[in-house]
Formats: structure tokens, C-alpha cells, sequence
């Protein structure tokens, strides 16, 4: 393993566009990660938002329960999911969750509003919010593709997303001496883009080149203010490739760790084609909802 990685720095607020899409481009090449700053979400919607997760998950067992994943929304207990289905460790993830989709199908779950105070409000705000960061990263990522900067808009990728954030905690203090436990296992993301914002406890890691064994794993570090941004499969298929969809992990937490998590743009509908090419095709050409949905069943099948 090496030490700290520091990464590229897109600031999503400067007026030059193609620029700021060319960084993005290195960016995806180089490393799959990124830190995103001047995004327009403001900071104490984020501090809220931490303070807010810390208060769901700091209640007694028997409450978060009432509020268990159902339809992939709600709570999702300690071990309950383990992210590198090749593991052989035969217990899953050291980390508890509950997550957020679509705020228009009335499928979510939330806490009573007398249990917890403004916690569904602040939820669905930083959802909107990041929802349209992530609109504006898309057009950006087009653009340096050198596509139109509304070529995925007129796909139909922003048609109804399937948008899902994930509020995150990793208790700390785990043992782990006996059996290799993370807490979040080596993985990549299924979809097209993450946004992610931490409370600065350390433990991602990245493995830039995932053939090669073995992984070589790198630190990377909250900043202050960014989110971190990484590519997911769906954009390394659309690119035939040229994206990295980097596998990371964290480790088992020495102490406590919250983190939120969102994908902005998981579709159904859309068919994943490679808009590279200019080179021979390296991936098949498929359907979104089959490659989401198999990838979410090799996660929950361990």
C-alpha cells in the first residue's frame, strides 16, 4: 500500500467550461476520482445532514427497525451486506445504513417527525441539491467527451432517475483479528457517477489499476468543502472504457465514520452504448436495468 493520493480538483463554478470539462477528462482517465468544490451545496445543509444521520442511527436497535429496507429503501443492519461478492469472508460489511430513492414514488421510509425533528425536510433538500449538482456534472462529463453538452439529455438519461443516496455509519472499535472485515468492502460502483461527502474520518482507499495483483491500495483524504466524485460502471461501459471505474474500499473503522453517498443517475430504460468509437469495443452493449439488477444481486447474494 502507498501513502496519500492526492486528487485532481474540479471546480464546478468556473465560467470556463470546456476547461473545467477537460480537467474532468484527465481526471476519469487518471484516476476515476475526484474532488469536486464551489458545487453550490451550501455547508450547513451538509452539516445538518451529518447531524441529522447521526441522530437516526444513535437510536436503540428496536426503533431503527421499524424502519427496515423494504423495495431497497430504509435501514440496513451491521453485516447485512458485504460489497465484494468474490470475498470469501463469510461475514459482510462492519457498517449500517438507510437509504433514500426517488422522492416522487412513495417508497421511502422515514422516521416519525416527533421521533426525529426536520429530518425527512433536510433529506429531501440535500437530495434536490445533489440531484442537480449531478445534472450539471453530466453535462460537463459530455462535454468532455466531446460530445454536446445535453447528449445525455436528449438519451433519456435524465428521464425519470433513479436517483439513490445512502447515509452511512461505521461504528468503530471493530475486532477484526480473526476474520478480514471491512467497512465497506473492495468494490466498484454500479452506476454512472457517486458524489460523496464524509464527516473527515479517514479509511477510502483506491485501487487504480484492478487487473493487477496484487491491488495496490492509495489513502485518499477528505478536503474540506468537496465532495469526492468517482465513476461508476455505467460510465466506464459508455466510454468503452476510456473512464476508470475504480475499485475502493474502506477500512475497518478504528473509530466512528459517517459518510453520505449518492447516485444520482441509475436508469432502467436506457441502453449503455458506447459513445467512444474510435477503437474497438471492449464492452457489450446493454440494458441499464439488467446491469444494475444483476449487479445488486452478486452484492446481496454474499
Amino acid at each position: 500500500m502507498t501513502g496519500a493520493l492526492q486528487l485532481p480538483i474540479v471546480d464546478l463554478s468556473s465560467p470556463d467550461r470546456f476547461s473545467t470539462a477537460n480537467s474532468i477528462r484527465q481526471a476519469c482517465i487518471d484516476h476515476g476520482f475526484f474532488y469536486l468544490v464551489n458545487h453550490g451545496v451550501d455547508e450547513e445543509l451538509v452539516k445538518k445532514v451529518f447531524e441529522q444521520s447521526s441522530n437516526f442511527f444513535s437510536l436503540p436497535i428496536e426503533d431503527k427497525m421499524k424502519l427496515v429496507q423494504r423495495n431497497r429503501r430504509g435501514y440496513v443492519t451491521l453485516y447485512a451486506g458485504k460489497l465484494d461478492f468474490t470475498s470469501s469472508s463469510t461475514k459482510g460489511d462492519f457498517r449500517e445504513g438507510f437509504f433514500i430513492g426517488p422522492l416522487a414514488d412513495d417508497l421511502n421510509q422515514w422516521p416519525l417527525e416527533e421521533d426525529l425533528p426536520s429530518w425527512r425536510s433536510t433529506m429531501e433538500t440535500y437530495y434536490k441539491k445533489l440531484l442537480s449538482v449531478g445534472t450539471e456534472l453530466l453535462s460537463l462529463i459530455a462535454l468532455s467527451l466531446r460530445l454536446d453538452a445535453d447528449f445525455f439529455e436528449k438519451l433519456g438519461a435524465l428521464n425519470d432517475p433513479l436517483a439513490k443516496m445512502g447515509l452511512l455509519h461505521y461504528p468503530g472499535g471493530l475486532d477484526c483479528s480473526n476474520e478480514e472485515i471491512y467497512g465497506a468492502s473492495a468494490h466498484s460502483d454500479f452506476g454512472m457517477i457517486t458524489l460523496l461527502a464524509t464527516d473527515g474520518v479517514p479509511g477510502l482507499q483506491i485501487c487504480r489499476e484492478k487487473t493487477e495483483q496484487p491491488h495496490v491500495w492509495e489513502d485518499v483524504p477528505s478536503m474540506s468543502g468537496a465532495f469526492i466524485v468517482n465513476i461508476g460502471d455505467v460510465m466506464e461501459r459508455w466510454t468503452n472504457c476510456l473512464f476508470r471505474s475504480t475499485v475502493h474500499r474502506v477500512l475497518p473503522p478504528g473509530q466512528e465514520r459517517y459518510s453520505v453517498t449518492i447516485h444520482p443517475f441509475m436508469f432502467t430504460s436506457v441502453v449503455i452504448s458506447c459513445v467512444i468509437i474510435s477503437q474497438v469495443f471492449r464492452v457489450d452493449i446493454t440494458r441499464l436495468s439488467f446491469h444494475i439488477t444483476s449487479s445488486i444481486t452478486l452484492q446481496l447474494s454474499k
